[in-house]
């Protein structure tokens, strides 16, 4: 989804202020949710909502297993245009998110009108020792560049209480320009090094048809895949008109991922977690 931490990558191929401003400044009238920005840019606004519902189950059963009470103070971190501060609030907790891009917090404020909206890096956050019960990064951290990931990881748990809860939703497979994956274990070591105790864990979006399709997409000659890699963009990148070829792809694409979407409680049943795309990890500080 996003990385909120602002530090630049010293060989230049990617710029975590740029990039993320860039998408903030293109797409916030993409969909009426906020959504393009932190999720997937350039693909059709059903494909960021079916998306975003997933991780909405996986983050209601998240906080399910975390326990966090009604009342709590949680902090979330990355928090983009606001969908999480707004379900948090929902959910009966005390919310603040924080963000480092204006363009991100300014659509956040203008659907969130009673949380605590800041601008402020994650590998820097602007709060004192144990500020809050529970600190949530949803699709964050992947998008810090690997050696600081432990830094803004380590400040998660400063400001969060002793026994209070850490929630991770990060990629565990897959790469790209901006994103930087890890195993679930090596996740798991991250957190724990900076004084974390993990309590569960389990994989998120397994989508596995899904992934088979664009996989066979990407294999075809390059001028016949025009649409497989519309997912993935530059921050030069802008909204495209839909192509011949796109709006063919896009339409395969609503068949399989419809199909894994409602594959995927099966899929976790019979499939290892670190056969999904993403982790979802509960620690206790």
């Amino acid at each position: 989804m996003k990385s909120r931490g602002i530090s630049e990558d010293p060989s230049g191929s990617y710029a975590p202020r740029k990039y993320w401003a860039g998408l903030a400044d293109k797409f916030q009238s993409a969909d009426a949710a906020g959504l393009a920005p932190v999720l997937h840019p350039d693909a059709p606004p059903w494909f960021n909502h079916l998306i975003d519902q997933l991780q909405f189950c996986a983050m209601r059963r998240a906080l399910a297993v975390a326990e966090i009470p009604a009342g709590a103070r949680v902090l979330d971190v990355g928090c983009g245009t606001g969908r999480w501060v707004r379900r948090y609030r929902e959910n009966g907790f005390r919310v603040t998110g924080i963000d480092a891009q204006y363009g991100m917090l300014r659509r956040a404020r203008a659907q969130t009108t009673e949380a605590t909206l800041l601008a402020g890096d994650a590998c820097h956050l602007p709060f004192a020792d144990a500020a809050f019960d529970a600190v949530s990064d949803i699709t964050v951290v992947q998008h810090i560049l690997a050696p600081l990931q432990r830094q803004a990881l380590g400040e998660m748990l400063r400001v969060l209480r002793p026994g209070g809860r850490l929630i991770l939703m990060e990629l565990i497979r897959g790469q790209d320009g901006h994103i930087f994956p890890r195993s679930p274990q090596d996740w798991i070591e991250q957190a724990t090094s900076c004084g974390a105790t993990l309590i569960d864990w389990f994989g998120q979006e397994f989508f596995l048809m899904d992934r088979l399709f664009v996989g066979a997409a990407r294999s075809l000659p390059d001028r016949r895949r025009s649409g497989a890699s519309s997912i993935a963009l530059s921050s030069g990148a802008s909204p495209r008109p839909m192509s011949a070829a796109r709006r063919v792809y896009w339409a395969l694409r609503h068949v399989t991922a419809q199909l894994s979407a409602w594959g995927d409680p099966v899929a976790e049943k019979v499939c290892p977690a670190r056969f999904a795309t993403h982790g979802v990890f509960v620690l206790r500080k």
